[in-house]
């Protein structure tokens, strides 16, 4: 064999072993992740997708919807056990999010996303609930207020993307790949010792200025990143997190429910007053409270997020009560 061909075979051989051995340990590493981690809620069935979610708690229900690269964890870690004292509350994981799966067919945008929310609302026979949107849960709340709602009472919407972005946030730049092929070739490759080596920093900007807990990689299942799948899904919603939002935008003012957003004047990762202060100058009746912190409130400030979600929770007008309201109104 001439030195040219042993070059090349040896090449090849790198090209074709390097992908497997990544793809191997990023399949052991997962494994283990769920092994350590499995499922802790219950599924139902919505157009195809296996949606979890977490249900515990009695009285006036709160449907909590997860941000960019979140799952149940996001809410579960502190603000469930403070919530659910006094109201049903219920944590989904989004379609190709946490241990929620996506259909081929199913496509990823804001509308899509809200529509299994609103379908999964009537499924669970929920009467107008109050409907919580942390980041980009929080676009998927409002496409549920905009495209059915007669499925929810109210929004609650924390650090919320409201507009289309111009730029993709420096947190989330790593995983902005706009071709589903390379997606899917990274997600099993790369992206699990990429997470693992990047980990530090991602975490910094996105619970900046504040810091992320110690037990949160565990009790709050952030760990459950480590997965291809978590960077498929959260790479596919990326991309097709804007396709929706300028038309969402143009019907804002359409709004009629009661609406409340919090915003960390620090937020690395969205800005309050593109989408914060902009939604309160479209809808004069939303009521915006900003505080010191960054994006990832429900965690670094529970106690004052639960007691804001209680306060937005009594906000609501139930359906029946809306019904008797609008009759006498006649």
């Amino acid at each position: 064999m001439s030195t040219t061909m042993t070059v090349l075979f040896v090449c090849l051989a790198i090209i074709v072993f390097i992908p497997a051995v990544l793809a191997v340990m990023s399949v052991i590493i997962a494994k283990g992740v769920e092994k350590s981690f499995p499922p802790n809620g219950k599924f139902i069935d919505i157009d195809g997708a296996k949606i979890h979610y977490l249900d515990e708690g009695q009285g006036q229900a709160i449907v909590m919807v997860h941000g960019l690269a979140g799952q149940t964890g996001n809410f579960s870690y502190a603000l469930l056990s403070r919530l659910a004292k006094n109201f049903r509350v219920i944590i989904i994981d989004r379609p190709g999010s946490g241990y929620s799966t996506r259909p081929a067919g199913m496509p990823a945008r804001i509308t899509a996303q809200s529509e299994v929310v609103a379908k999964f609302i009537k499924k669970l026979g929920l009467d107008r609930p109050l409907l919580v949107g942390h980041s980009m849960g929080g676009a998927v709340s409002l496409g549920v207020a905009l495209n059915h709602p007669e499925c929810v009472g109210g929004l609650a919407l924390i650090a919320p993307l409201t507009h289309p972005m111009t730029v993709v946030p420096k947190s989330f730049r790593a995983i902005n790949i706009s071709s589903a092929l390379m997606r899917r070739l990274i997600a099993w490759t790369l992206a699990v010792p990429m997470t693992m080596v990047r980990g530090k920093k991602t975490i910094k900007l996105i619970f900046g200025p504040e810091r992320m807990p110690r037990d949160f990689a565990t009790a709050g299942r952030g760990v459950l990143s480590l997965r291809p799948q978590s960077f498929y899904g959260a790479s596919t919603d990326l991309n097709a997190a804007s396709e929706d939002l300028p038309s969402m935008e143009a019907r804002y003012t359409s709004l009629n429910l009661p609406i409340n957003i919090l915003y960390g004047k620090q937020d690395q990762v969205l800005d309050w007053g593109v989408h914060g202060a902009a939604m309160k100058k479209k809808l004069p009746a939303l009521e915006l409270e900003t505080v010191t912190g960054g994006h990832m409130l429900p965690v670094t400030m529970p106690d004052h997020v639960a007691t804001w979600i209680a306060t937005a929770a009594m906000r609501i007008v139930p359906a029946h009560d809306a019904a008797g309201l609008a009759r006498r109104a006649s």
